[in-house]
């Protein structure tokens, strides 16, 4: 799936107007609001401020624009007028925008107000794994390079890698080939090449990696009952490294190493 410099373009512009959405989340107080709440705020801001298309709403059945996964929550959270987001709470705000017909994708967890030196924690390495497997995109790099340094950087640090998702391929559509695995070996895996576009977003766990789904046939959840977090970037693969196309104005890309 790899995009032309005019395609790119385009993504550039939807991935800055998601950015936008997370700088005006960070100026919100979370503590106190419901996450329906927070779906509806974000709605409004996507369709009246920016104009663009919340992506994620009606995507295979799904009423919401974006999912919240407060913490032992992995993933896919769904917004609820009874679920209060309190002091103490880690969420991750995962987010999707559509605009000129591409599709940007982002998220970012959240610490609300006073939270836990081993939450906080677990927030900041989930946050550098990410950076990690950024940092390993570039042509002629593989697609198990990006996995496998994410999870080396979890376990040295005590957690695990979620397995059951992964990041993925995406442009005019919201899930492309390929698929992002959050582990794996370096130098296996499909070949990176220029003008490829796709997410990083690893899902690192305190506890166990092993995950369930709810009831509602949406909602993930560690199997132990500990936190997760989760960070997420669009990226795409240039001619010398990577370009994050989501990237908020307060975030500064950790330098390769090489």
């Amino acid at each position: 799936m790899v995009k032309t410099p005019d395609e790119i373009a385009l993504m550039r512009i939807s991935g800055r107007l998601l950015a936008s959405v997370f700088e005006m989340l960070d100026r919100q107080e979370l503590a106190g609001m419901s996450t329906l709440a927070v779906n509806d705020l974000v709605e409004r801001f996507i369709t009246e401020d920016l104009g663009a298309r919340p992506a994620s709403k009606g995507q295979y059945g799904f009423k919401f624009v974006l999912n919240c996964s407060i913490n032992e929550v992995v993933c896919h959270g769904v917004p609820d007028a009874d679920t209060i987001i309190r002091d103490g709470d880690i969420i991750n705000l995962d987010i999707t925008l559509e605009k000129n017909g591409f599709i940007a994708d982002s998220s970012k967890t959240y610490m609300v107000g006073t939270v836990a030196p081993a939450a906080r924690r677990l927030v900041r390495v989930a946050q550098e794994a990410m950076w990690q497997g950024i940092r390993q995109v570039r042509p002629g790099a593989h697609l198990g390079d990006v996995g496998a340094a994410i999870e080396r950087h979890a376990r040295k640090n005590g957690y695990s890698v979620v397995r059951e998702y992964c990041g993925h391929g995406i442009g005019r559509e919201m899930h492309e080939e390929p698929s992002v695995l959050n582990f794996g070996r370096p130098g296996t895996g499909a070949t990176l090449r220029e003008g490829m576009t796709f997410t990083i977003e690893p899902m690192i766990n305190q506890g166990t990696r092993r995950v369930s789904t709810a009831d509602d046939g949406w909602t993930v959840v560690t199997d132990d009952g500990k936190l997760s977090a989760q960070f997420e970037h669009t990226v795409a693969v240039t001619a010398t490294g990577v370009e994050v196309l989501t990237l908020r104005t307060d975030e500064t890309p950790p330098a390769r190493r090489n």
